[in-house]
């Protein structure tokens, strides 16, 4: 894990070192420093580090790390870290929600087209899939803000709490009535990949010998799949519901804007727009932390489920 965060904290930074856009225009506009002396702007220079080799810039940022400082955010004007810590309070709701609805959902839709096989309620639940797999997040967000929203006003328009509620005054219910629809989104988007590969999983597992042996018995329907496949099937779900996670994380980043949700996917479109690279950087590591967890979760999970995987380990 050591070796693979800093593998993409030198790519990332490499990438974000190249990137085109000018800081000082971005941020302070051409009209601006117009009108500046020269000494404001090499004040502004040195700020947002410009002129400064990126070998040393990589190297003053991953020496902070090391001693658990992220910086300090360019635009924010705050701790990275604490600005992570506001954002990642707002998407918590969002991908946590989407991350469980994309599973139970993608799980029970592919145990059931893979119980009907070749049926209607197959094909539909496979024309779904296949539709939703080639259809990008933000413009399925854009329908669903046109028509729940626009056309139909059940939801609000946007942002993580009602407008002009002080902090303490937010409940609950506020938050998950304003993450309902990015979290619909993400989830939405998310069930496809996890449907089909558990219908394929599931065929499988209805083909297996021992699920003939259980046919021969008069073992059939639902109880069938649960009794002698729901174990089997376990460890694929493991690996595709840990798996998603990075998939959901990328998608809020477009999703969030289209909502105008105030997290962190929101919160790095607007750093690499006006290069701030600290914060860019620090949210960058925590989502490729978050995904290495994931996989390692998936790993413990795997000895929990399976007991021939804690045979091995010990031998």
């Amino acid at each position: 894990m050591i070796l693979l965060l800093l593998a993409v904290s030198l790519v990332s930074f490499l990438l974000v070192s190249m990137s085109p856009v000018d800081p000082l225009q971005t941020n302070v506009g051409q009209t601006a420093l117009g009108s500046m002396a020269p000494e404001q702007i090499e004040k502004l220079q040195a700020y947002w580090g410009v002129g400064v080799p990126v070998w040393k810039r990589f190297f003053n940022w991953i020496s902070g790390i090391c001693h658990g400082d992220f910086g300090i955010s360019l635009l924010y004007r705050r701790p990275v870290l604490e600005v992570i810590a506001e954002k990642a309070s707002a998407s918590v709701w969002l991908l946590l929600s989407a991350w469980l609805f994309s599973g139970i959902v993608g799980i029970f839709l592919g145990i059931a087209a893979a119980a009907k096989r070749g049926k209607w309620a197959d094909r539909l639940i496979t024309g779904y899939c296949i539709v939703i797999a080639g259809t990008p997040s933000f413009w399925l967000a854009l329908v669903l803000l046109l028509l729940f929203t626009v056309q139909l006003p059940v939801f609000p328009i946007g942002f993580s709490v009602p407008v002009g509620m002080a902090a303490d005054e937010v409940s609950l219910a506020d938050r998950l009535y304003h993450a309902f629809l990015p979290a619909c989104t993400l989830g939405l988007t998310g069930i496809s990949s996890i449907a089909m590969h558990t219908r394929e999983k599931v065929i499988e597992i209805l083909e297996s010998d021992y699920v003939l042996y259980a046919r021969a018995r008069g073992e059939s329907g639902w109880r069938l799949i649960f009794r002698h496949g729901l174990r089997n099937l376990l460890l694929p779900v493991i690996t595709l519901q840990f798996g998603s996670i990075s998939e959901i994380f990328g998608g809020s980043v477009l999703v969030e804007q289209v909502f105008s949700y105030p997290g962190l996917g929101q919160a790095a479109v607007t750093a690499g727009l006006g290069s701030d690279i600290p914060l860019l950087m620090g949210i960058t590591l925590i989502s490729a932390v978050l995904v290495f967890a994931g996989n390692a979760a998936a790993d413990g999970l795997y000895r929990l489920v399976d007991p021939r995987l804690r045979k091995g380990g010990r031998a």
